[in-house]
């Protein structure tokens, strides 16, 4: 795969608290130049952004960031705020919380009320594979696959571990067929860029892509 391809694969990423005006320019000027696929950015600064540069950039955004447990009216009203202000993709964060008690129907509805609300957007899942045992992750796998969303993703970038080879071999398994996959959280090399994308990551999240390829 060509520096190009990867490039156009990677959502270039600036999600830290205190990223200033002049951090999210940077970012959307060298996805502008290596062409990635979204920059993933705040929701304070969706607006600011669009208004900047238009329809120039793919602009992604995270709802219920970084700990998921947000109520679902809230995580749906941050998704509504965000496509309204130009954003084109929303990464949620699943309620870990409800993942754990075992209420997967519970969290398969609020994924399907996001991507009701996402309608063509896209919309990808947050399931924070570090405090999830394989048990869960299957489960996971079949709820975002019920629920209609178009990518489950490994991590917030904000736990306690970040993506790996075998989550992503995991989720291919059980995964439905409409469903992508993006790896986020951890991804510090050239290697792991290459690694994930030859795994199927039709996403992969990151800071560091531009300065790695």
């Amino acid at each position: 795969m060509t520096k190009e391809e990867m490039l156009g694969k990677v959502d270039h990423t600036q999600l830290k608290p205190y990223a200033t005006w002049e951090d999210i320019r940077r970012l959307c000027d060298e996805a502008l130049e290596y062409r990635t696929a979204s920059v993933c950015v705040p929701p304070a600064y969706i607006k600011r952004i669009h208004d900047t540069y238009g329809d120039r950039l793919n602009i992604c955004t995270v709802v219920g960031f970084p700990l998921g447990y947000s109520v679902t009216a809230a995580k749906l009203a941050e998704t509504q705020q965000a496509l309204a202000d130009g954003c084109s993709e929303i990464d949620m964060v699943v309620n870990i919380s409800d993942v754990k008690n075992g209420d997967f129907d519970k969290v398969e509805t609020e994924i399907r009320t996001l991507k009701e609300a996402c309608g063509e957007h896209t919309l990808k899942v947050i399931i924070e594979t570090c405090y999830l045992t394989e048990e869960e992750k299957i489960a996971m796998c079949r709820a975002v696959t019920g629920a209609g969303a178009d990518y489950i993703k490994t991590s917030t970038g904000f736990g306690t571990g970040g993506a790996t080879g075998e989550d992503v071999e995991l989720f291919r398994k059980y995964i439905g067929p409409e469903v992508k996959i993006k790896a986020a959280g951890g991804i510090a090399t050239l290697e792991d860029l290459e690694m994930f994308l030859e795994l199927g990551c039709e996403r992969v999240g990151t800071s560091r892509a531009v300065g790695l390829c």
